[in-house]
């Protein structure tokens, strides 16, 4: 599926792409995180047949559905094609001393070489999770990493 990308100034940025049903769709999205999505007319692409406006945090709720199983998923596959690369799912134990703390408290990767790629927490998933996301006991840790770093950070994670 080809997207074309559009600088809007002062705007954000513009996406287009047709499904494979040839339905036309626009994204637009603002720099303050907002976002239009557009369905178009197939003959007309100024045809606005659906607009749907989003705030910020419906924005990140949407991509939280669309995106995170895909990016934890495409993850996966990129192990099974790079040597030496592989996953883990790594549960924090409510008694891990990094429960309640940051993810940057645990120096995942200065520590161990490994990434935090997503935390999945219940039915929610943070994808891309930043160092001051709070981590949770029970909550289940994305990581990519050499075998040795995985099991490094395995330990690391329980003994605190």
């Amino acid at each position: 599926m080809e997207i074309t990308q559009t600088l809007l100034p002062g705007i954000g940025v513009r996406y287009d792409l047709t499904t494979r049903r040839g339905v036309p769709l626009s994204i637009v999205v603002h720099r303050d995180g907002q976002a239009d999505l557009c369905v178009l007319g197939r003959d007309d692409p100024d045809d606005v047949r659906l607009e749907l406006a989003l705030a910020d945090d419906e924005v990140d709720a949407l991509a939280d559905v669309l995106g995170a199983p895909r990016i934890a998923e495409g993850m996966l596959d990129l192990t099974r094609e790079i040597p030496g690369l592989e996953s883990a799912r790594i549960r924090l134990d409510e008694g891990s001393a990094y429960a309640g703390r940051p993810l940057g408290a645990t120096k995942a990767r200065t520590r161990t070489g490994c990434s935090i790629v997503a935390i999945v927490r219940a039915d929610d998933v943070i994808a891309a999770p930043g160092p001051d996301d709070q981590l949770l006991g029970g909550d289940i840790l994305v990581a990519i990493g050499s075998q040795e770093g995985l099991a490094q950070l395995r330990e690391r994670l329980s003994r605190g």
